[in-house]
């Protein structure tokens, strides 16, 4: 892949006056032939198992966030930043794909990727403490960042050019079954051994994938080069990342800005990020090329899907943990109602790879926006009586707006770039994407807590004995119950909770709904795509 940065140049800055131009680099091997038969079957099916394996780790562990927090001695709330550290820590190696790649190769980096989330998962499920496992995810979440877009590169490059929109067809199947079966396997692990086993069972899985990839792939390795790394760069992106997740993850427990923690957190966030634009837009080789977000299409489709998708991962949090909490439902009843997200998610794939190449990716993309809106609003419209199967109607109709969502975008985002670029593109969207999933989940559990707050205020304004009503109503379910005057009114506070959690979350969907419905005009200041455009870095 030619860069448009030479590393061999004496000097890389354009100040001199006419610099000699450097001898041209000798041509690189030639590319490897395709791959046939049963080899073809196998290596795609161990590449698209390390795939599978990192999609699953990111919904495995929704369900099991009451049982883990549990177990460790924490409230859920903290429980989980165990998923947000890991989306966090995952969106900032995302950038460095490129950089490893050439400097180390992408088949010794991608075995080096799986056998280090190997590594993560035993590290997640020795865990003894909440510290311990939040550390073990933040390695787990950096080895896995080059998972996603070396096992596209590696798959392409497997499969016969004419036959490439097959390979990413298989790639796109398997990286949807992950949100089909994490919560469903979760729920199931965590209820019949233990929640450590969410994370063991990525073993065996990963050294399979690694072994047989190594097995195949050890002849086909890409060529390798010295290049210059933006350390200056990837401090300050490590330093704003971190210090705008931890502020929104304990902004709740420390009262927000009335806290010294949150104030300084907030400060070293703003002034590393300001640092960290100026510095990107003038440094010749930078670890995030910012000079993108100047193309229209790249601007509108990369805010656009990173706003949509901080949305549903964040609702898609908070839905099991409301089960489990207030409808007391098992780990692995609540993986049983998400699991269908994905159902049409799959069926529709193989349509959409028919569909948009005659279809103009804005409108298919303002088709899922409105289904995700309607589906929202749907929920909006829960009771604490509803049955399972109004709770698993709109997560699997879910599904349809999830299939037209993720390519179109893609191809939006994509369109127009040079061949050298489409890395850097796809690897920029992808860092901000899934940054904003970490976002979108703190900043929704921090608003249904708020909102649950405030319903529970309201609905407890007279709730006092100077209240005759009130105080009727306990008296009488101390007469029909046959309790204690305590008990009585804790019968009353468990049930006000319960409303209170319900309203909150209420209102959670309602504004998700709206938000869905307000960025669709992100689609259309975008320029028209007709056809899938590149979509080999969409995840």
């Amino acid at each position: 892949m030619s860069e448009p940065n030479d590393p061999n140049r004496p000097n890389p800055s354009n100040d001199s006056p006419s610099p000699p131009k450097p001898a041209a680099p000798p041509p690189g091997p030639p590319a490897p032939p395709p791959l046939h038969g049963g080899q073809l079957a196998l290596a795609t099916f161990a590449v698209a198992l390390a795939t599978f394996m990192n999609v699953l780790d990111t919904s495995i562990a929704n369900v099991a966030i009451p049982t883990i927090s549990g177990n460790l001695g924490v409230s859920v709330d903290e429980g989980t930043w165990v998923i947000t550290v890991f989306a966090a820590s995952n969106a900032v190696s995302i950038p460095l794909t490129g950089w490893f790649t050439q400097r180390f190769g992408q088949i010794r980096l991608f075995i080096g990727a799986i056998l280090g989330f190997v590594i993560a998962s035993w590290l997640c499920g020795v865990a003894p403490s909440l510290p311990i496992l939040l550390l073990a995810r933040v390695f787990q979440g950096a080895v896995a960042g080059p998972l996603i877009p070396l096992s596209q590169a590696i798959l392409l490059s497997s499969w016969p050019k004419e036959k490439s929109s097959s390979a990413l067809s298989l790639w796109a199947m398997t990286a949807t079954v992950g949100p089909i079966a994490g919560p469903a396997l979760g729920g199931w692990i965590t209820d019949s051994y233990s929640w450590s086993w969410i994370f063991y069972i990525n073993i065996p899985v990963g050294i399979f994938a690694a072994g047989v990839t190594w097995m195949i792939y050890r002849t086909r390795e890409t060529p390798t080069r010295k290049l210059p790394i933006d350390v200056v760069g990837l401090g300050l992106l490590i330093t704003w990342v971190a210090s705008l997740q931890i502020m929104l993850d304990k902004g709740k427990d420390l009262d927000w800005f009335g806290s010294p923690v949150i104030v300084a957190l907030a400060v070293t966030a703003l002034i590393s990020f300001s640092f960290f634009l100026v510095w990107e837009l003038t440094e010749p080789n930078p670890v995030v090329d910012l000079r993108l977000f100047t193309q229209r299409n790249f601007l509108g489709g990369t805010i656009a899907i990173s706003v949509a998708y901080a949305v549903f991962f964040g609702n898609l949090v908070l839905l099991p943990q409301w089960m489990q909490e207030y409808l007391n439902y098992r780990s692995v009843d609540a993986g049983l109602v998400t699991a269908p997200l994905g159902i049409f998610a799959v069926i529709l794939a193989p349509v959409m790879g028919r569909v948009l190449p005659r279809s103009d990716a804005r409108i298919i993309a303002t088709l899922a926006f409105v289904g995700f809106a309607i589906v929202f609003f749907m929920r909006s419209k829960y009771v604490i009586e509803i049955d399972t199967w109004h709770l698993v109607l709109p997560t699997l109709l879910q599904g349809i707006p999830m299939a037209l969502f993720f390519v179109p975008l893609t191809a939006i985002i994509l369109a127009g770039q040079p061949g050298p670029k489409v890395p850097a593109a796809a690897g920029l969207s992808n860092f901000v994407r899934v940054f904003c999933g970490a976002v979108g989940t703190s900043i929704a559990g921090t608003a249904w807590n708020n909102r649950t707050i405030l319903h529970h205020e309201r609905l407890t304004e007279q709730a006092n004995a100077n209240n005759p009503l009130f105080a009727q109503q306990i008296d009488a379910t101390q007469t029909l119950l046959h309790v204690s005057p305590s008990t009585s009114n804790a019968m009353f506070d468990f049930t006000v909770n319960t409303q209170a959690a319900m309203m909150g979350l209420n209102d959670i969907f309602y504004a998700s709904a709206i938000i869905f419905v307000l960025i669709i005009p992100l689609i259309w200041i975008t320029r028209p795509v007709r056809g899938g455009g590149d979509a080999s870095g969409a995840h």
